[in-house]
């Protein structure tokens, strides 16, 4: 008994210097932050031409309405501050960059709360446009301010290989996002509730102190007790986004199982045969007229749905059921017209791949993008030359 004590009192202190001194799953984080921004950048550039009608000053839901509504539920929305068309285009085109450089990688501490910011005023200002796809984006936009999600393939870890030294952007960035914050707090037309305006200071005051620390005391003690707070700050937020797809599937599961439809098997037929939910009639019309085939893909939804939280402890059962179910989003995207919807939830699902799938995929994205360069750098004719002299040695 006293020897067990012990050896359960080193797993326990291992297990807290791993949460402490590591963020945990740095390719899990980074493809789920590019996922979220490809998803909310592809979702903006394709809606360009409705983005009036949608979330601007030509929307069935009006500046006035829109004020009395955040009035009522305290949301966030930056773009209640005026309602003319300028300002608009303005908080519109900061969307479309932010979710580029969220992409990207680039700054990702300062950017991710402006893409935060983004996600917020847009939804916000029109609620009743969005399906289930944009409240997915909506929480991770919340959750990826708090990862360090640029850890591996972003611009900010090939800028701190290649020169360790301090940075000189940041500073000016964080400078200016001062001065816009500084500017929205005295205003207080934003609308959301205050813990929200806090938070941006805490950040912003929290991002300056981590600068300070890193430019002037690199090796000191406060500077190893930030880098542990951030480690765990990223870790929950990390279990945070883990726990919000196992309750997502959970939730829709239990609630399928109470529908007699999902019941009899037949829940998938009708969205079938809706015009609204076939992009291509003719596929969806050929799915819909095999009976075991819908009654095998509802009772398959149901049971991947129910299932997966329960799996996450079987490594192989686990990385089965979310190959089905990003498959299963791929073919709703295909077969629903839901493209945006099926990226978030695959983006989402992310965060359980294999470290070792993420990392041969990320080399393998590499070696391709070597030879493709490679290629683009030598001359054609050189490039003929060569490939004939390849034909000519294996021949």
């Amino acid at each position: 008994m006293a020897a067990t004590k012990p050896a359960a009192d080193r797993k326990v202190a291992r297990a807290v210097q791993r949460v402490t001194s590591t963020a945990l799953g740095p390719y899990q984080s980074a493809v789920v932050r590019i996922g979220f921004a490809a998803t909310w950048l592809l979702f903006l550039l394709c809606e360009v031409p409705n983005r009036h009608a949608l979330y601007g000053p030509d929307g069935p839901w009006s500046w006035d309405m829109g004020r009395e509504l955040v009035a009522d539920n305290n949301a966030f929305t930056v773009l209640l501050v005026s309602g003319s068309t300028l300002w608009f285009e303005v908080v519109y085109g900061v969307c479309l960059l932010s979710s580029l450089l969220m992409l990207l990688g680039w700054h990702t501490r300062a950017v991710s709360a402006v893409f935060m910011v983004g996600v917020l005023s847009l939804q916000n200002r029109s609620i009743f446009v969005g399906d289930g796809g944009d409240n997915v984006v909506h929480l991770m936009a919340v959750y990826l301010v708090l990862t360090r999600c640029a850890q591996v393939w972003s611009l900010d870890a090939r800028r701190a290989a290649r020169n360790p030294g301090p940075d000189r952007v940041g500073p000016v960035l964080w400078s200016v996002l001062g001065v816009l914050l500084f500017v929205g707090t005295l205003l207080g037309r934003a609308g959301g509730d205050t813990w929200l305006i806090v938070l941006f200071w805490v950040l912003w005051t929290a991002q300056g102190v981590w600068w300070a620390a890193n430019r002037y005391a690199p090796e000191s003690e406060p500077r190893t007790l930030l880098d542990v707070l951030a480690n765990l700050a990223h870790n929950a937020a990390l279990f945070v986004i883990m726990a919000e797809v196992c309750l997502i599937y959970a939730t829709a599961g239990w609630y399928k199982i109470q529908g007699s439809r999902w019941q009899d098997g037949t829940a998938l037929y009708y969205p079938l045969k809706l015009d609204y939910f076939a992009p291509w009639p003719e596929l969806s019309a050929l799915l819909a007229s095999g009976g075991v085939m819908v009654m095998l893909l509802t009772y398959g939804t149901v049971a991947v749905q129910v299932a997966f939280p329960f799996t996450l402890l079987r490594r192989r059962v686990k990385n089965v059921l979310l190959a089905v179910m990003m498959l299963e989003h791929a073919a709703i995207a295909v077969l629903l017209g839901l493209p945006f919807f099926s990226l978030a939830m695959i983006a989402a699902d992310a965060v359980f791949l294999p470290t070792a799938f993420l990392v041969n995929l990320g080399a393998l994205v590499v070696r391709r993008r070597n030879r493709l360069l490679a290629g683009r750098a030598v001359p054609p004719q050189l490039r003929r030359g060569s490939e004939e002299r390849h034909r000519t040695l294996v021949g």
